[in-house]
């Protein structure tokens, strides 16, 4: 989480998966908008029938077709996750059952963790400096946190679905909720474009819908919560931000048959439904093996009249870069004619309740993340790998792109570390920071600054890499990746947890400032994939990160590729200037070493941390089971919370 001073107030592989129905930087901009002009580039449908022979005429072979039977779906019980399991054992008696229907000042706090500033992402916790907010599973915990004196739990909204974010807006709580329900379909795969197979059930785990609802509560009374309106649209959770008073959602949906016609995207909020017509639908005259509906709907979280929304027929999803102004959608598509990957990317434009499809292009290769991608004086800026390690001839090889507002590429850097891969981006102004690796870890500096022209500027090689980059200042990156030691051949075998503080004054040579190294091989961290676990304060130095702690015994575990024994797991917190990097203390809710038995993937337990964050002088530390409260300064505990 970044300090802010406020007042109180989802690689093809995914689509391939998808389509067999397993259904299921911080940019120095100050704060403003900047705006990039419209661009016409999609199309609409005029009628379902024009959308309909569309599908049929630019749909590639092989793809997979999905006609949805007519039975009547069955909603799955509240909080139900699809698994094979489940509809193997469970799901039979459900069928045999009836379906179940679906300013005043404050004190200082730290806020999300996100990539651009102005741009608020959803998370599992947030607070508006005296109470915080907390996702666990089906249930939002309200709790009053600040003073620590009065801390308790004043009131749990309970759903039915799975929470996948929240926001907070002054009084208003903006909860993303996602519900599964059986779907009977008869997959097929078409050979050609007059030939389709059956493809036999047993070969999916299972058939799944889902339905995302964005619902959101009036907290004035934090101990009385009352829902004010529910909005609901076909498809999976993909992502959302919020900018002012206007949440953005973006969820997917396969393209489904039912009595051969498409089945529509449908939108619900307070007591209306609406049939998206189909000139909502946009689409690109781009031929694929599948497509996705992907809806984008603005919703403004203090009016509830009718929501506004957009339909993009493309494919599914995969990354997410959203500015002031745009939303940038990425999707992988394979080039069979060549066997290589290449990354859609659409750019929507925002403001407010506005959605204008603006322009559309693509890019060789595929990319890692949302910090991949960078919106920066009229330019997108993308960093892809095309190929994989050991899967093609020539191995992968890394790309940067420059793109206009038309998305037509304007500058190349390309060919960067050849077999190696792309473990992290970040950038900054008008220079690139990229880390890729396989055997070392070689820290990019790139130049920006002529969009026609990239150019390195420098490079490091150490040993290990970096999953994620965080700025300190602008002369100075925080890495947190792996350690590694060299292996025989070529590649390595990662260690523990590391941290580095980057010197880039000299931009044609970085600096590996200082580094710490937590565990051995083992050793994990939720911000290795979800840079909002991450909390980090320049100005009082500090940088907390939980993590779950392997330590091998030298003796009996000397190779480098034995994993160690867990032996802790909390918060680490390190306080950080440009020149030190040190370890204040721990903090953990564990309170016995078998609690540390129930590990099998990060977190597993409940009383595993997964967030931090400060409110005045005092650090907070939240796990699914309970909030520890410590003194900011001295690290010793001040209260601490059981969560129901």
């Amino acid at each position: 989480m970044q300090r802010q001073i406020k007042q109180k107030t989802g690689i093809y592989g995914v689509i391939a998966v998808f389509l067999a129905i397993s259904l299921g930087l911080v940019v120095l901009n100050l704060g403003m908008r900047f705006t990039l002009p419209p661009v016409s580039a999609l199309n609409t449908f005029s009628s379902y029938e024009e959308l309909e022979t569309y599908l049929k005429n630019y749909q590639k072979t092989p793809y997979y077709y999905v006609k949805v039977l007519d039975v009547p779906k069955v909603i799955l019980p509240p909080g139900q996750i699809p698994t094979p399991t489940f509809f193997r054992t469970v799901l039979p008696q459900a069928l045999d059952a009836k379906a179940v229907g679906v300013p005043e000042s404050g004190p200082q706090y730290s806020s999300t963790n996100v990539q651009v500033a102005g741009v608020d992402e959803a998370d599992t916790v947030k607070t508006d400096g005296e109470y915080l907010y907390i996702v666990s599973g089906n249930n939002v915990t309200i709790l009053k946190a600040f003073p620590t004196e009065e801390a308790r739990v004043v009131s749990r909204i309970s759903l039915n679905g799975i929470v996948q974010g929240i926001f907070i807006n002054d009084d208003v709580l903006a909860v993303f909720e996602q519900s599964f329900f059986y779907l009977a379909i008869e997959p097929y795969y078409a050979m050609n474009a007059t030939e389709m197979l059956p493809l036999d059930l047993s070969y999916f785990s299972y058939n799944v819908g889902s339905e995302t609802f964005v619902r959101l509560y009036d907290v004035s009374d934090k101990s009385a919560p009352f829902l004010k309106q529910t909005v609901s649209i076909n498809g999976s959770y993909f992502s959302s931000r919020m900018i002012g008073e206007y949440v953005y959602l973006v969820a997917n949906q396969p393209v489904y048959w039912k009595n051969s016609r498409i089945l529509p995207i449908t939108l619900s909020w307070s007591t209306n439904t609406e049939t998206a017509p189909a000139n909502k639908i946009y689409y690109a005259n781009v031929s694929d093996n599948s497509y996705a509906f992907v809806t984008v709907v603005a919703i403004n979280m203090f009016d509830l009249t009718k929501p506004e929304y957009k339909i993009f027929l493309l494919g599914e999803a995969s990354s997410m870069y959203v500015s002031l102004s745009n939303i940038y959608i990425t999707m992988p598509r394979c080039r069979y004619e060549d066997n290589l990957l290449e990354t859609l990317v659409y750019r929507i434009r925002i403001q407010e309740d506005k959605i204008e499809e603006a322009a559309k292009g693509k890019v060789p290769g595929t990319v890692r993340d949302q910090f991949s991608m960078d919106e920066y004086n009229g330019y997108f800026r993308i960093a892809t790998t095309v190929g994989f390690a050991g899967l093609t001839e020539s191995g992968p090889k890394n790309n940067l792109y420059v793109l206009d507002a038309n998305l037509a590429i304007v500058g190349k850097l390309e060919n960067l570390a050849p077999d190696e891969t792309i473990h992290s981006a970040r950038f900054m102004g008008d220079k690139c920071y990229l880390v890729t690796f396989r055997k070392i870890d070689p820290f990019f500096v790139i130049d920006l600054a002529n969009p026609a022209n990239p150019r390195v500027l420098g490079q490091l090689k150490i040993s290990g890499y970096s999953d994620y980059l965080h700025p300190y200042d602008e002369n100075h990156i925080i890495g947190i990746g792996k350690e590694t030691i060299a292996g025989d051949g070529d590649f390595s075998w990662f260690q523990g947890v590391k941290i580095s503080l980057f010197d880039v004054t000299d931009v044609e040579n970085p600096i590996e400032v200082k580094k710490w190294i937590i565990g051995d091989r083992g050793t994990e961290s939720p911000v290795l994939t979800d840079h909002k676990a991450l909390l980090f304060d320049k100005a009082k130095k500090l940088l907390v990160i939980p993590v779950l702690v392997a330590e091998k015994n030298e003796t009996t575990q000397p190779e480098p590729w034995q994993y160690g024994e867990i032996v802790y797991q909390g918060a680490y917190v390190f306080s950080v200037n440009s020149t030190e990097l040190s370890l204040r203390g721990r903090i953990t809710h564990v309170t016995n070493a078998t609690q540390l038995e129930y590990y099998y993937g990060y977190p597993s337990h409940p009383y595993f941390i997964y967030r931090s964050l400060y409110i005045d002088n005092v650090l907070y530390t939240i796990s699914e089971k309970k909030v520890k409260m410590n003194s900011l300064t001295t690290l010793e505990e001040i209260n601490e919370i059981q969560l129901p």
